[in-house]
């Protein structure tokens, strides 16, 4: 089972993000765990981070197929963190530390709604690893 931790700014605000990724959440029960780790600010987000290896969501890293992700999810192993910034996005120093750099979009999203669609490639990730008709 995959084992995930997101270290990103803030609560969850809105109640519909919060609803959805419950039910994202609820969908890889028993196949992928995830932990939140909320730190208030960038400059406690950066120390939270200096403390792992990670996968930094970044509009400038490397832009994957859905199909391209879940093979690279499955090389990376079975325990991933993922650091999404806030605002301001990264600081230079998590980004060069990073392990690797993923874009989910050239677009701009707020870091609220990279969680959901950070979770949401992921969950797309298992099922297109385990063959099912999710990703058609």
């Amino acid at each position: 089972m995959f084992k995930i931790k997101i270290l990103t700014i803030g609560k969850c605000k809105e109640q519909w993000l919060s609803v959805a990724l419950s039910e994202y959440e609820k969908r890889l029960e028993g196949k992928l765990s995830i932990e939140w780790v909320l730190a208030k600010d960038d400059a406690q987000l950066e120390v939270l981070a200096n403390q792992e290896s990670f996968i930094a969501l970044d509009p400038k890293g490397e832009l994957l197929t859905s199909e391209g992700w879940s093979q690279k999810m499955v090389k990376l192993g079975l325990r991933l963190v993922f650091v999404i910034g806030g605002a301001e996005g990264l600081s230079q120093t998590l980004i060069k530390k990073a392990q690797f750099r993923w874009s989910l979009s050239p677009l701009t999203f707020t870091h609220q709604m990279t969680r959901l669609i950070l979770v949401e490639q992921l969950y797309r990730a298992l099922e297109i690893e385990r063959g099912s008709q999710y990703h058609k």
